[in-house]
């Protein structure tokens, strides 16, 4: 009876409402509830999230969601972050450009992540969308700055262009003079990851002009004496990432840049200083008071100058850092940063020993309730220290921890870490996001599958002592959407367990197990929706259909689209 008159609405009414939900999942339940709805969803949505390129196809998107403006997309596994996903892998953006310039001429916005995107590409999308508004490559690669100047030369409308963390053969700042004069549009600029000077009198008119500007992240080659130059054309800017500043600054450079600074009465989110002089520090403290995000994650900053600088951040929310901070300073951020959110400690020298300790990680749990992700790189834990952090921290919803030996045991009891990461586990129900290090059994595995039932990312290394481990996370995690394993014993038996769970999992990637050929041809064989990929170096095994031994890495997922067509020589779908 109730659902006859809900789908009895007008369609223009329940396209209104439905223009409020924002979350895809929202959208998504919305569609299941009968056809009428499922129609309307589907030719009312305007925006798609696709966590694999290879989970659909561009004619399937097109023919689902025929209006769509904006598109996120991701393409290469997790682990490429860590160069374990081979060179040539795939992801490759352009056959989907193609489909939509015919399919969504008023597309705006385009969000890539680890995606390969051509120069040609990036003309392309120039070319084909007179509207476009907002490009995002995050870790993608296969493009350069010429590319870029064709999206200057063409996307009249663009408000935001973000590159981060990308791989970019970096030709000269002649791109950012390919902004026509009439471009007064951007809100958000981020260019830090490329490698080169910039034409600064370029950069510095079109600061000018657009007076929307927000978000301007500079590449470490953007000289210190010029910055007070651009902030006092952006003096509303709100995020500013800055250069490397290795000379102690004059008296009048300093000057001009402190006032510029001051003026920025709106900034709240700080970043970069690779490499920063001790004599600018001080211009640093004068906007830190107003400070929500501070991220110094290359920043070789001294520890007793880190400590004082964070002792001026008292709003602090996310706080990104070099371990150079050490245990004494994240005592002065855990005494100073009450309404801290997210903390990630980087090692300076990720094969070094390691400057941080449990202790460092205790004292922000004590000291910051609201604390809700945590990225911590130490050089040792206990099981008492994880026990504490859960307990202190129960709104935990990401939990990664990277010890730089990653099979070492509790440092004072020499017992694996099984106790303090279930506990973690078990305090922390809205716990999303976990990865583990350290020498551990099945035992954790065990309270994994019993307690994280919030559970959607698992990520495992060098950890566990049997298949029973990864059964009991397949079996246990209901909402498990991707889970990352490497370097551990798990075989055929755990691969197969989870036979049945695949599909409602976006990937399952393994490398260095014990996965053999047989198991991953017996799952292609029993779940036909899956992807079984195998990596392997052809050049040791022709034929991989006889080799007995592990496989170097696979990759499962589900896919409505088939089998991808642009597998590479060392890749095998079974």
């Amino acid at each position: 009876m109730v659902v006859r008159r809900m789908s009895s609405f007008p369609d223009e009414l329940l396209e209104h409402v439905l223009a409020f939900l924002s979350s895809h999942r929202d959208r998504n339940s919305v569609s299941l509830v009968c056809k009428s709805w499922f129609r309307i969803e589907a030719g009312s949505r305007q925006r798609v999230f696709i966590g694999n390129c290879y989970a659909v196809s561009p004619a399937i998107l097109i023919r689902r969601f025929p209006r769509i403006k904006s598109v996120a997309l991701k393409g290469k596994p997790h682990f490429a972050d860590f160069n374990m996903v081979p060179p040539g892998w795939g992801a490759d953006v352009h056959p989907w450009l193609v489909a939509m310039a015919e399919a969504y001429p008023w597309l705006e916005e385009l969000r890539l992540k680890r995606m390969v995107i051509t120069d040609e590409s990036l003309e392309l999308l120039a070319r084909s969308f007179p509207n476009f508004k907002v490009l995002v490559l995050t870790s993608c690669d296969g493009f350069s700055t010429d590319g870029l100047a064709a999206i200057a030369a063409h996307c009249r409308h663009i408000t935001e262009l973000d590159l981060q963390e990308s791989d970019i053969d970096d030709r000269g700042g002649h791109w950012l003079s390919c902004f026509p004069d009439s471009c007064t549009s951007l809100v958000s600029l981020n260019f830090a990851c490329l490698n080169s000077e910039v034409n600064f009198e370029a950069l510095e008119r079109l600061v000018a002009r657009c007076t929307s500007l927000r978000s301007l992240k500079l590449n470490r080659l953007v000289p210190l004496e010029l910055l007070h130059r651009l902030l006092v054309r952006a003096p509303h800017l709100e995020d500013l990432g800055t250069g490397a500043y290795l000379h102690e600054p004059r008296t009048e450079q300093y000057s001009k840049l402190k006032v510029a600074l001051q003026n920025c009465k709106g900034l709240q989110s700080l970043s970069g200083f690779w490499e920063v002089a001790p004599g600018y520090l001080p211009l640093v403290e004068s906007v830190c008071s107003n400070l929500t995000s501070l991220n110094l994650s290359y920043a070789t900053i001294q520890s007793a100058e880190l400590t004082n600088l964070l002792g001026h951040c008292h709003k602090l929310q996310r706080l990104w850092v070099l371990d150079y901070i050490e245990d004494k300073g994240l005592e002065v951020v855990a005494s100073t940063c009450k309404d801290l959110q997210e903390l990630r400690v980087f090692p300076l020298d990720p094969y070094g020993q390691g400057a941080v300790t449990e202790e460092g990680l205790v004292t922000i749990s004590k000291g910051c309730p609201k604390l809700t992700s945590v990225l911590y790189f130490c050089c040792q834990m206990t099981n008492a220290a994880l026990i504490t952090v859960a307990r202190n921290s129960p709104l935990l919803t990401c939990f990664r921890l990277c010890i730089i030996d990653p099979t070492s045991p509790d440092h004072l009891t020499k017992q694996p870490l099984d106790e303090g990461f279930g506990t973690i586990v078990q305090y922390c129900k809205s716990l999303r996001r976990l990865s583990m290090a350290g020498l551990l059994t099945d035992k954790v595995f065990q309270v994994i599958g019993t307690y994280g039932k919030c559970l959607e990312m698992l990520s495992v290394a060098f950890a566990g002592q049997s298949d029973f481990g990864m059964q009991c996370v397949l079996s246990g995690c209901t909402n498990l959407r991707k889970l990352e394993i490497r370097d551990s014993p798990f075989g055929d038996l755990a691969l197969l367990a989870g036979s049945e769970k695949y599909e409602s999992m976006r990937s399952l990637w393994m490398s260095s197990c014990s996965v053999t050929v047989h198991g991953c041809k017996e799952l292609a064989a029993k779940m036909r929706n899956l992807n079984v990929e195998v990596i392997h170096d052809r050049d040791q095994f022709e034929d991989i259909s006889t080799m007995t031994q592990p496989v170097d890495g696979l990759y499962v997922y589900r896919s409505v689209a088939g089998h991808r067509k642009d597998t590479p020589h060392f890749i095998y779908t079974m």
